[in-house]
């Protein structure tokens, strides 16, 4: 991993591209923001950057292509948004029928491509805080859990946010509210400290995406927005065609993300 923390977003987007790394991406270019994917028809796109603008804090837009388009003119000139994700999902009419590691024989030029803030990019500035993430540790992808808190709507684009846990000493947890406020382009403060009911969560050991953590006795679970919100969305929505990202698997940018935090 230490390799990969430290690699240039072009190099790692190369070696996503030749199938050298299928992975999560938690860890990988460190200082470099990590964006999630959502790929549609245009006719759909309006109504999605709509919902994107009223849902910032779970969909914080950071760039969205020209129909046709598969690459961004700041974040990412030479990506290509078909080839760059580790893994994708394909859902038609609100059902998952694939995840491929590319998506080429599905993109025309009447798609058009958003990428959204991910918290992977501010887990580099927890982690030199000292402080510890646990998904992490344990190597694997972040747990993540549809809530019972509803999204606001837009167009044919409704249904309840979906949100990644950390847990935390609440020392820690105050400490990473503080800093995490400084990303409000990738989610920002935490949406929720605390017991997970609260928020429509009945179990934590069986999150809706991702993999479990172990959380310690002196530790309480702290929810952000996440980019996988759109997924969830989707299979209420059933645009005829929708491509995402699979949860955990981020498109690399070569945006730093001190050019974000304020």
């Amino acid at each position: 991993m230490t390799d990969l923390q430290n690699i240039s977003p072009q190099a790692l987007r190369k070696k996503i591209r030749e199938k050298e790394v299928t992975g999560h991406t938690s860890g990988m270019a460190k200082g470099y923001i990590q964006a999630n994917v959502v790929i549609l028809p245009s006719k759909y796109a309006y109504d999605f950057l709509k919902f994107c603008f009223k849902n910032p804090k779970t969909c914080p837009l950071l760039d969205v292509s020209e129909v046709g388009e598969v690459n961004f003119s700041k974040y990412g000139k030479d990506a290509d948004i078909t080839t760059d994700v580790g893994a994708y999902r394909v859902y038609k009419n609100g059902e998952l029928i694939d995840t491929p590691t590319d998506v080429q024989d599905l993109f025309n030029e009447d798609m058009v491509s958003f990428l959204i803030g991910c918290s992977f990019t501010f887990e580099h500035a927890l982690l030199e805080a000292g402080i510890p993430l646990r998904h992490l540790e344990e190597g694997h992808n972040v747990p993540m859990y549809i809530t019972n808190i509803p999204a606001e709507p837009a167009g044919r684009f409704d249904g309840n946010i979906t949100v990644s846990m950390r847990p935390m000493t609440m020392k820690d947890a105050i400490r990473a509210t503080e800093i995490t406020t400084h990303f409000k382009n990738v989610h920002g403060s935490p949406i929720h400290i605390g017991n997970p009911a609260d928020i429509g969560v009945e179990d934590l050991d069986h999150p809706d995406f991702g993999e479990p953590v172990q959380i310690k006795a002196n530790e309480v679970p702290v929810f952000w927005g996440c980019g996988v919100t759109p997924q969830s969305v989707a299979l209420d929505a059933k645009p005829d065609l929708i491509i995402t990202h699979a949860p955990g698997h981020m498109f690399i940018t070569d945006i730093k993300d001190s050019e974000l935090s304020d």
